[in-house]
């Protein structure tokens, strides 16, 4: 699954060594699998080369996605093709 955090996200992720993240609809701090669960129960957390993105490594306590699949990233985009962008997100020149 994909999923935004803060710092303080991050810090209770470190010290409870389950995944917490920043919900931006609900402007919230929340626990995976807090109300379902489904915990993630972390396993490590790596940073990319510019540490601006944290990947958390996991062990599942049950389905990720909300919808109850195991991930999130089940649908191929356009058989596999490049994805149409919005007007919104057209690249500068």
């Amino acid at each position: 699954m994909m999923a935004w955090a803060n710092a303080a996200a991050l810090e209770l992720t470190v010290a409870s060594g389950e995944a917490h993240f920043w919900s931006r609809s609900r402007s919230e701090l929340w626990h995976k699998g807090g109300s379902s669960g489904n915990v993630q129960r972390v396993v490590a957390l790596r940073l990319d080369c510019d540490h601006d993105v944290v990947l958390m490594e996991v062990e599942p306590a049950g389905p990720a996605c909300h919808t109850g699949a195991v991930s999130c990233f089940r649908d191929e985009a356009n058989g596999g093709a490049s994805l149409a962008l919005g007007a919104h997100d057209e690249p500068q020149a």
